[in-house]
């Protein structure tokens, strides 16, 4: 009989983490993988393209949920996901990363007494104002497989006391997706498409609650923005929730009017890893871009105060540098002040984090 693994995917970041394992469990002949899509992200541009640009299979199964706020979508995960985890009887249910999505299916997984593989478990900033914090944590302690991306990962488990039977470093899956699509990703040529030089440019992604749901905060880096777009090109597509609260805090006309920014709508996978690749320096709140700017020795300024991804900061280009417009402006003074950034490839970021994962789940559900 094979081996039915239910793969719950409902952001973004889900698909590039996701598409490679989809991919090796379909070569592997013991497994029978069956994709969920919760619809946390449901847009065309947050979701659908992703799945063609990546070649994942269309989702078998779509909950559905849209957006709302982290109960309700935690909430309504839970109520779709129990009565089709009923009929599919799987052997085990896999999650990535640490959306409310994530919990949700393993909170209802665990409770139903099927097994739970966690992709990029023990992550940790510490910082519990961060709902994704409460999500990875708790997702962890009800999970049987940790498949952890970095050494702190381990650490960070066995710190709390997880059993080490439980705990697998395997390496980076979006490392995966990155390598194998990098050279494609290349040949969109998108800076030349933007009318900019390669290496001419920084790019920016702006989401996280801390940085844009208070006026304060947001208004700050819009300030920091004005005068680093005087430096350089800033290239900025601007995802849905922080447009609204642009246009919310009166800051839409003033972003939109600088001459220096390249306002864009959300971009596809291969789209947005072109002009990552080319860019001078990334500056961002998300996690998954501290990694791939690591893979692809691009600076990058992170504007958050921590860092649930360590290894970008001792072994990669990330810096962390916070919101604060001074300390924004000078970091990117810096960048540009000086050479170009190597840092150095953590251990097992080597495009066969997915391989490790399936051989795995192989041995230990066959």
């Amino acid at each position: 009989m094979p081996i039915r693994v239910v793969n719950i995917v409902g952001t973004r970041p889900n698909m590039m983490k996701i598409a490679p394992i989809m991919e090796e469990m379909s070569k592997d002949g013991f497994f029978q993988p069956v994709l969920v899509h919760t619809g946390q992200h449901y847009d065309e541009n947050m979701s659908k393209v992703f799945f063609r640009q990546l070649g994942i299979p269309e989702p078998d199964y779509n909950l559905g949920v849209g957006s709302g706020t982290h109960t309700y979508q935690t909430a309504q995960v839970m109520l779709a996901l129990e009565p089709l985890l009923e009929e599919l009887k799987p052997d085990c249910v896999l999650v990535v990363g640490d959306v409310n999505s994530t919990l949700a299916a393993a909170l209802v997984t665990a409770k139903m007494l099927i097994p739970v593989a966690h992709v990029e478990a023990g992550l940790r900033s510490f910082d519990r104002t961060m709902p994704e914090e409460i999500n990875r944590t708790l997702t962890d302690h009800i999970s049987d497989f940790l498949f952890t991306t970095e050494e702190s990962g381990n650490e960070n488990l066995f710190r709390e006391g997880v059993s080490e039977e439980k705990i697998f470093f395997v390496g980076d899956v979006m490392i995966d997706t990155l390598l194998r699509h990098k050279e494609v990703a290349r040949a969109l040529n998108m800076p030349e498409r933007l009318g900019l030089n390669p290496k001419g440019y920084a790019l920016l992604t702006l989401h996280r609650p801390s940085n844009v749901d208070r006026r304060e905060a947001l208004s700050g880096v819009v300030k920091a923005l004005s005068q680093v777009q005087e430096l350089l090109p800033i290239v900025f597509p601007v995802h849905p929730r922080t447009r609204r609260r642009l246009e919310e805090f009166d800051l839409w006309e003033e972003l939109s009017g600088l001459p220096g920014m390249v306002l864009t709508e959300p971009l596809g996978y291969l789209e947005f890893l072109g002009l990552m690749q080319d860019a001078r320096v990334v500056l961002t709140d998300s996690g998954g871009i501290q990694e791939e700017t690591t893979i692809l020795r691009v600076p990058c300024l992170t504007l958050r105060d921590n860092t649930e991804r360590p290894v970008t900061l001792t072994q990669g280009t990330n810096r962390l540098v916070g919101n604060r417009p001074g300390d924004i402006v000078r970091a990117v003074q810096e960048v540009l002040g000086c050479g170009v950034q190597i840092g150095r490839l953590p251990n097992l970021w080597d495009g066969r984090a997915a391989e490790r994962i399936v051989c795995i789940l192989r041995n230990r559900l066959g």
